[in-house]
């Protein structure tokens, strides 16, 4: 039971990462922009280019990874053993959650450079969500401090 109690609290470390994450697509919308005016402009697509958005970065995964640290650490007969083990697998834990959080939570995107009528030129990142090829008509929906592209 000893060995499946860590690989327990890591499943759920990772199921509870996974929750965080955030979605960037150009079709997910907040609660709180839903039923919001956007101004919407059609535009032309100039460049596609792939890229990477990081993931988030916030005080969950390094206290979920403390957490399992300290309690694998802290794993031994020995009193003082156990402390300097729970301590250390602390910071370590700490360390290896907030990696897994970013790394669990990043997504692959797209840069979207997009040409208005009137010349005028952006450029957009967002979730890889729906694809996007040079020359494609374009909507651009901005509104909420939020700009996101759509067929």
């Amino acid at each position: 039971m000893l060995t499946l109690k860590p690989t327990l609290i890591l499943i759920f470390a990772a199921l509870v990462l996974g929750g965080c994450a955030s979605s960037m697509s150009g079709g997910a919308y907040t609660r709180g922009q839903a039923r919001q005016v956007e101004d919407v402009k059609m535009a032309t697509v100039e460049s596609v280019r792939d890229i990477q958005i990081e993931g988030t970065k916030t005080p969950i995964g390094a206290g979920a990874g403390a957490i399992i640290g300290g309690v694998m650490g802290g794993n031994s007969n020995s009193r003082n053993v156990s402390a300097i083990g729970s301590v250390v697998g602390s910071v370590v834990g700490g360390m290896a959650g907030a990696a897994a959080e970013e790394g669990i939570t990043r997504q692959s995107g797209y840069e979207i450079t997009v040409k208005f009528d009137d010349g005028k030129m952006i450029a957009v990142a967002q979730g890889a969500d729906e694809k996007f090829a040079v020359g494609d008509r374009v909507r651009v929906l901005t509104g909420g401090g939020v700009t996101r592209i759509s067929h």
